[in-house]
Order: structure tokens, then sequence, then C-alpha cells
């Protein structure tokens, strides 16, 4: 098993210089106390614990930049394998599980269905999943688990308040995963888990504002505002599932109406195909219906598209971002969506937010898997 964290508490410096190596890649001392504000005689002080206990190497020193230059630098990097992490993203009929060194790279996948939504179910399942995972090249330096759930989850106590897919009210996540586990869980909301991986390791990498938008069985919004993701002060930020678009419109199940996912979701298209056709469509029918040019399903396409438009452009006024993502097992029919989504955002962004590029970016369940194992690590590193 891992030692204790004291390499990482060994300083205040440490997990920061970790973070940016985990994030940036490899960086000489001088350009790790240029980004942080540091000394370089504190960078490499707050480094050597580091080094010592494996997470850091030293690269060969790197060639002088010219006459007078000096000693060649020794970039520091990360040592990926020194810890490694499982992410498990929680569908309503599947678990999809994989492991994740340092860097946030899958190491491994593996799937398993849910016979039951009941939480002591999926409780078994994520024990028999992390099991299964974690052989013998991962089980001796693994020791945290992140799991991405959909719903209103507060982190900072791994409680699942409501989870709609799943039918949980108010479910203690990260206290029975753990003693399920034996492991140190961190619970986070499955597209905010997302947005950390892509913040840190993806589309988002760099940015100092950005969002990320997601389309599928609902719709969920991440943000990161000043280079730091916007949790809420009750953990519910983002939530432009729930903006209201039509006062008059259908029912959500969160109670109130006209809510874009209530209109856009998966299940709401479905549904109002299905009255449009008078027919037991499925999601993959109603696609190919409106691809058919039948006018009235490409009206429900049309209606769905805008609502995903007007609440981009919501986003885009409020925060500003220097670029949006669009993501979710939806964009199969982003096709359908997308001149409407375009139409409606740039009618409704306002000035120069209508210039924020949207950027299209399908991104499958496994890569929801490795949002929870990078929200895992970001709470080894920076801690609640």
């Amino acid at each position: 098993m891992i030692d204790d964290d004291a390499a990482l508490a060994a300083s205040p410096a440490a997990a920061a210089i970790l973070t940016a190596l985990v994030t940036a890649g490899p960086q000489s001392r001088v350009s790790l106390a240029r980004r942080l504000g540091f000394s370089s005689a504190a960078v490499t002080k707050a480094a050597r614990p580091l080094i010592d206990a494996g997470y850091l190497t030293e690269m060969d020193a790197t060639e002088r930049s010219g006459p007078g230059a000096g000693r060649p630098a020794s970039p520091l990097t990360v040592h990926p394998d020194r810890e490694f992490f499982v992410g498990v993203k929680l569908t309503a009929d599947e678990l999809i599980g994989v492991v994740c060194d340092l860097t946030a790279q899958v190491r491994a996948v593996a799937h398993r269905p849910l016979r039951s939504a009941a939480v002591i179910d999926v409780l078994d399942e994520i024990a028999t999943l992390v099991d299964g995972l974690l052989d013998e090249r991962f089980r001796d330096r693994t020791r945290r688990l992140g799991l991405a759930v959909s719903g209103d989850v507060d982190r900072a106590s791994g409680l699942v308040r409501y989870s709609p897919f799943l039918q949980w009210h108010n479910v203690e996540l990260a206290r029975l995963a753990a003693n399920a586990t034996g492991l140190t869980v961190t619970v986070e909301n499955d597209v905010k888990a997302l947005t950390t991986a892509e913040h840190w390791f993806g589309e988002g990498a760099g940015a100092e504002s950005f969002a990320l938008v997601t389309v599928g069985s609902g719709i969920g919004c991440g943000l990161v505002v000043n280079g730091r993701p916007v949790t809420g002060a009750h953990g519910v930020a983002g939530e432009i599932g729930h903006l209201s678009v039509d006062a008059s419109g259908p029912e959500c199940h969160c109670g109130a109406r006209g809510c874009v996912e209530a209109i856009a979701g998966t299940e709401p298209i479905v549904a109002a195909v299905r009255a449009v056709t008078g027919r037991e469509v499925t999601a993959e029918e109603s696609y190919a219906l409106a691809r058919q040019g039948d006018a009235g399903v490409a009206a429900v396409f049309a209606r769905a598209g805008e609502a995903i438009g007007l609440a981009i452009a919501a986003v885009a006024n409020l925060v500003g971002p220097a670029r949006i993502v669009v993501s979710g097992e939806g964009l199969a029919a982003y096709d359908l969506f997308e001149p409407h989504i375009r139409a409606a955002f740039e009618r409704q962004a306002f000035g120069a937010a209508a210039d924020c590029p949207l950027s299209i970016r399908p991104l499958p369940f496994e890569e929801w898997a490795r949002g929870a194992a990078a929200a895992s690590i970001q709470n080894r590193l920076i801690p609640l």
C-alpha cells in the first residue's frame, strides 16, 4: 500500500507543484517558480519530498538556451504509475469503470450491468467491478475511487441528494461505497466530473473560462470561471437543463414546467415523436424518421435544438466563457439539432457573447468514468 500523504503535506507548495506538473506536463524549477509565484529555492525544497516519495522524477538535462546561459535545466515530471485511481460512471442500467494513472490516462476499462438501481445492489456491483479492475498491476498502488452520478450531489460530504435516473434521495454514497470497497471515495455530479477531466486534461486545459454542455438523457452544464470550477454555495450550479424556456411547456421531472430537459432530453423527444406519429418508436427510429424528412418529427428536433441553443446562450451571456464544448450521448442526433441550436444561440446571445465558439466533442461513457477518476485525482491533490 502507498505510504502516508506526508510527501504532499510536506509544504504548502508541494501539492501546487504536483498539480501543475500533472495538468501541464514537465517543467523546469524556474518555470514552476514563475508559474506558481514561488522562489526557485522554495520549489526545490518542496519538490524534494515528492521526488523521494516517487511522485516526481527528473528528466535528462535540456540543452542550454545559448552561450552563457548557465547549467542546463533538468525538468521535473510526474511518475504517472506512482498512484492509480478508479473511476466509475453510474447509469440507470450499467456501471462503466476505468483505472487511471496520476495523469488520468486510462489503463483499464470494464463494464458491468445493473440488475436494479436499489442502493444495496448498486454497492454490491461497484465492489465487484472495482475488485475486477484492480488486478496485480494496480491493487497495491490504488486507494481512491471516484463515482460520477447524475443529479444533485454534494461532493464535500459525498451525499447524493437526488438522482432522477436512479430514483435516489439522500444517499450517503461516499460513506457506503468506502465501506463496500475499502477505498477513499469521491462522489461528484457526472457533468461536473467530466468538466474536471476536460479542464485538467482535455479540451479546456489552459482555459481560464469555459463551459461544457452535455446533451442526452439529461441536459447538463459544467462551468469553469477564472480557472476554477463553479460549484455553487449548495453544490448546485450550471443546471441549464432546468432553465425554463417555455412557461407553458411540458412538466419536468423536477416539478417545474418548460425546462430545457423536459423538451430536449432523450425521453421527452421520444415521447413527443410518439405523440406526433402515433407509433411506439425508439430513439434511433426517431432519428431515422427525422432524417427521412418526416415534417412532424423534424419539428420535434427543431424545438429541442432551439431549447438547447437558448440555454447555451444564457451561459454565454451570464459567464462569458472563452469556449463552449458540447458533448453527451445525444450527439448521435446532433445533425438534427445543430442548425436550430446555432440559430437560437446567435439570436439570443448578447453582443460579443455570440462570438464564443461552440466545439463539438463526442465523449463515450468511458470518458465520463475517467471524469470520476479525475475528480478523485483532484481531491487527492487539492483536498476539499
